[in-house]
């Protein structure tokens, strides 16, 4: 079955309503550590590192920092917090007891996934816009990318908590998924030092062309390539979390 995306937007008001109750907590430590990365790289190691193609590295960091920020968000929501609803709160049996099937769920949580990394990315773009790291207002663009990013990282997520046979196993995807993108994307230098294959191996992390696609932005210019591959990528990957998802339930 197809999704319908009416009945998904009611799983996702749904999520909403349950984050208006705990979104200080939640924004409180998903803002802290990019504006932590942000003051301790911008100014730690700013101090030493100048400039960067041409910018101070603090503004180079910048856009890198709210790409990160976006992934953070959609991968933790839609590994940890899919997780736990599927198999400790029993959320997921709950939805499915009233006319919303098992597609319309998946993608209200994919949903809600990338409209928390909209959210939390939006956030550290007002904070480094306040501290005059954005040199274009084309920065706005950013919104509607980070959505498409946050689509796609919330997907792979998705997957992922389909597939775990336990919550434990989630150190794994942050340690061998997350973090390699987190070091390997440009967010805090860029890649032209890197061996090639490195530099090959990233081309296919898409955390690396969201950085490319914020820093762009923020420079004043629109990267459409790296914006295509995200849409191309998430397009792709689409179908993936519905397949894995509905082997995990009906299993």
């Amino acid at each position: 079955m197809r999704p319908n995306l009416s009945r998904a937007m009611r799983v996702w008001l749904r999520h909403l309503k349950v984050y208006q109750k705990l979104y200080l907590s939640s924004l409180t430590l998903n803002f802290v550590e990019p504006v932590l990365y942000l003051t301790a790289m911008g100014f730690g190691l700013g101090a030493y590192v100048t400039s960067i193609e041409g910018v101070p590295y603090l503004n180079f960091i910048a856009p890198g920092v709210v790409a990160y920020s976006a992934m953070f968000a959609a991968s933790a929501e839609c590994s940890y917090g899919t997780y736990v609803r599927m198999t400790y709160q029993k959320t997921f049996d709950a939805i499915m007891a009233t006319p919303v099937n098992l597609p319309d769920l998946v993608l209200g949580e994919i949903l809600w996934g990338a409209t928390k990394a909209t959210l939390y990315g939006t956030i550290i773009i007002i904070v480094i816009s306040g501290m005059g790291l954005v040199g274009s207002a084309m920065i706005a663009l950013a919104l509607p990318v980070l959505f498409i990013g946050g689509f796609l990282f919330a997907s792979m997520a998705v997957v992922y908590a389909a597939l775990v046979p336990g919550i434990d196993y989630f150190n794994y995807y942050f340690t061998l998924v997350i973090t390699p993108m987190f070091l390997f994307s440009g967010v805090f230098f860029p890649l032209t030092g890197l061996p090639d294959f490195v530099r090959q191996v990233a081309f296919f992390m898409p955390l690396y062309h969201l950085v490319s696609t914020m820093r762009e932005l923020a420079g004043g210019a629109v990267p459409l390539g790296h914006i295509a591959w995200l849409v191309g990528a998430g397009a792709i990957f689409a179908p993936l979390p519905f397949i894995v998802m509905r082997r995990r339930i009906l299993k």
